[in-house]
């Protein structure tokens, strides 16, 4: 249970995770600590979500659980991919009860809006990146793995490194908040601001990535000083915020305490090979993506406004682990038993 306000909200019952996750072979390592994986996902990306799964269930190794939480109303979709390791949970758990669904007759554009009496009305975005504080607070295991949904892994992923390692990586690109980044140099003043920091310097630090790793003692931690600089409780804080990166609030939270600080090692290596722009890339471009990732990078993101069709990207990855030596098998869209 987390102190403060809304502490309620985040308590968890452990006797409400299954315990039907299959044991880890023999050639898993053994782990100092528990890591899991964190997916945040909605009906939206329902499709690219079954292409994470499929891709996870390849080739990440040595973790507890997959949680995949979206929203109460797409619970039922999601339903059918709730087993072995991977849990849905609906948002419902993470969210704090005076937050309220915007009925779907007044949402501007699709976009699901929540609304309270305690803050702005927020919309999806913000309320997944509650639900990834508030999971990573609570949930069982002692470190997590936060990957969205329009992530795929093409490479072995065995977490066991990053469970059993006494340091946390702190994924961070140097210096990369210019003035001309508007979005982000906000996101890095309200992050201080919540925090209750000095206001920054710009150029600032960017915390923001794919595959980000958190620590749950660090986290609760943050909530901590959250509530203690607000005098809120930290949901209400951050919806009062109304724009925010929680990537960015749990690494200047890191970079500004020495305690946290020391229990963290920084790095600019990130797990993933993303594409940012408004580009579709083809079968060929997604191939050439792969084949120019770093040894380290095991995963690829084509953000979710990008209209490449899936099937382009399961082939793609199939010409990958056929040039790998991995065989031609490919990815079917079905969920393995």
């Amino acid at each position: 249970m987390i102190e403060g306000e809304d502490s309620a909200f985040v308590s968890f019952d452990e006797g409400d995770v299954c315990d039907f996750a299959p044991p880890r072979t023999g050639t898993e390592q053994a782990l100092t600590s528990s890591i899991s994986f964190i997916t945040p996902s909605y009906r939206g990306d329902f499709s690219r979500s079954t292409l994470l799964f499929e891709s996870m269930d390849k080739h990440a190794r040595s973790y507890e659980r997959h949680y995949v939480i979206v929203h109460d109303e797409d619970y039922a979709l999601f339903a059918p991919y709730h087993r072995g390791r991977r849990e849905i949970l609906p948002a419902s758990r993470f969210l704090p009860d005076w937050l309220h669904q915007m009925p779907a007759f007044i949402r501007w554009r699709g976009r699901r809006y929540m609304w309270s009496l305690k803050a702005l009305p927020v919309f999806g975005w913000h309320t997944q990146q509650l639900v990834k504080i508030a999971a990573a607070a609570t949930l069982p295991e002692t470190r997590f793995c936060l990957v969205d949904s329009d992530n795929a892994f093409f490479r072995p992923f065995d977490v066991a490194r990053l469970a059993s390692d006494p340091t946390i990586p702190l994924y961070v690109e140097p210096k990369s908040v210019v003035d001309e980044k508007e979005r982000h140099t906000h996101w890095v003043k309200v992050a201080h601001r919540v925090l209750g920091l000095a206001p920054p310097g710009f150029p600032a630090d960017d915390y923001i990535g794919q595959i980000i790793v958190w620590d749950k003692a660090t986290v609760q931690a943050m909530i901590r000083r959250i509530e203690s600089a607000t005098g809120q409780g930290w949901a209400q804080a951050l919806c009062r915020a109304h724009s925010f990166s929680e990537y960015m609030i749990y690494g200047s939270f890191v970079m500004n305490d020495a305690e946290q600080k020391a229990r963290h090692v920084v790095t600019s290596q990130s797990f993933c090979q993303a594409h940012w722009d408004l580009s579709n890339p083809d079968r060929k471009m997604v191939l050439g993506m792969m084949r120019q990732s770093l040894p380290h990078q095991v995963a690829l993101c084509v953000q979710s406004f990008n209209a490449t069709p899936l099937d382009t990207m399961r082939a793609a990855i199939a010409d990958f682990a056929a040039e790998a030596g991995g065989g031609v098998e490919a990815m079917t869209g079905t969920h393995p038993a």
